[in-house]
């Protein structure tokens, strides 16, 4: 692990928080859980957070409502959200992906691959911004010659 991750899990199964939660701390990473989306929300408007984990059937406020939140949020939508789901579908995987969803795992999901899977996922999109701003650059200095 190359830093400590600061990861926010939201899903309405104990089992499946507390999965996370221990897989993901016993790697260094610090686990913040939700049991429902308000909760979840209300987590990740008050911590700095570099993740989130979140199902998409629950209860009352599902995931994909949250989703809209965090992404149409000033303070949130930077954050990668990773979709944990037994919905495996094209045409759902197309939906969360168009809401704004940077992965999806589908559960069951094997809770020691979660930390390695979390990590490189980020390593890809942070290598993606960082490719998507060479080439912005690239484009920016080739316009003024």
């Amino acid at each position: 692990m190359s830093k400590q991750l600061f990861i926010l899990a939201i899903d309405d199964d104990r089992m499946v928080r507390e999965v996370l939660q221990n897989a993901l701390s016993r790697t260094g990473h610090y686990v913040y859980t939700a049991k429902d989306g308000p909760s979840g929300l209300e987590i990740a408007q008050s911590q700095k957070l570099d993740v989130i984990l979140l199902d998409w059937m629950m209860p009352g406020m599902n995931g994909m409502e949250v989703l809209k939140q965090l992404k149409h949020d000033e303070k949130t939508r930077h954050v990668p959200v990773f979709m944990l789901t037994a919905k495996d579908s094209l045409h759902d995987i197309d939906q969360a992906v168009s809401l704004g969803v940077d992965d999806y795992i589908v559960k069951p999901f094997n809770a020691s691959e979660i930390p390695t899977l979390i990590e490189d996922k980020l390593k890809k999109i942070k290598d993606a911004k960082t490719e998507k701003k060479r080439f912005s650059l690239t484009r920016l200095f080739s316009k003024d010659s």
